[in-house]
C-alpha cells in the first residue's frame, strides 16, 4: 500500500500545546487508531540563554498555537477529526471539518527546522551585540565591565575592551565568561 500519510495543522490554545499533544496521543491509543494518526508533533527548537555563567537550554515553540498531526489521508475521516477537535483547548484543524493537508514542502521545512534544532541546540535567544556592555564573571578579569568589540558566534567567543589602569585593553573571552549588564 502506498504511503498516504499527510501532515495536518491543528490550531490549539497557545501555551497548552504539549498538554494537548499528550491528550491526543492518549485518545488515539485508547481508540487504537495508531494506523490512522501516526505522529503528533509540537514544532519547537532548542535555544539557550546564559544565566549566571551557565548555558541554560530551553525549548521555544516555532509555531505557537499549532500542533502538527500526521495521519493517513484515507483514514482521516469525520470520526477522527471530531474526536481530535473535541479535545479541550483544541480550536480546529486548518480546513475545519475537512482538514486540508499541508504541502509536503511546507511540512518538511518545519520538520527540518525541528530536526536541525535537535542536532544543534545552539541558537541563542539573546545574542551578544557589538557595542553592548558585559560584565566578566570568570577568569583573571572577573568583575571587570567592558564593551563588546567583536562577536564570533561560531567559536562562541567575544572580544571585549576592558579598562585596565585607565586604558582600554582587548580581552578574548568565551560566552560563558560574561553576562549581559541589565
Amino acid at each position: 500500500m502506498a504511503d498516504d500519510k499527510k501532515w495536518y495543522s491543528l490550531r490549539v490554545i497557545s501555551g497548552k500545546e504539549k498538554k494537548i499533544k499528550e491528550r491526543i496521543e492518549l485518545e488515539i491509543s485508547r481508540r487504537q487508531w495508531e494506523e490512522r494518526v501516526t505522529q503528533i508533533i509540537v514544532p519547537t527548537e532548542k535555544v539557550y540563554k546564559i544565566r549566571n555563567g551557565k548555558k541554560v537550554i530551553s525549548e521555544r515553540n516555532i509555531l505557537p498555537g499549532y500542533i502538527l498531526v500526521e495521519a493517513d489521508s484515507f483514514k482521516m475521516n469525520a470520526e477522527v477529526v471530531d474526536t481530535i477537535s473535541n479535545i479541550p483547548n483544541v480550536i480546529h484543524f486548518l480546513g475545519k471539518a475537512n482538514p486540508i493537508p499541508m504541502r509536503d514542502s511546507e511540512a518538511n521545512r518545519l520538520l527540518g527546522k525541528v530536526d536541525e534544532s535537535l542536532e544543534a541546540g545552539d541558537t541563542m535567544i539573546e545574542p551578544f551585540i557589538v557595542g553592548e556592555t558585559v560584565k566578566i564573571i570568570d577568569g583573571p578579569f572577573n568583575e571587570f565591565v567592558g564593551d563588546i568589540q567583536e562577536v564570533n558566534e561560531e567559536k562562541k567567543k567575544l572580544k571585549v575592551i576592558v579598562k585596565i589602569f585607565g586604558r582600554g585593553t582587548e580581552v578574548e573571552l568565551n560566552f560563558m565568561q560574561v553576562e549581559k549588564q541589565s
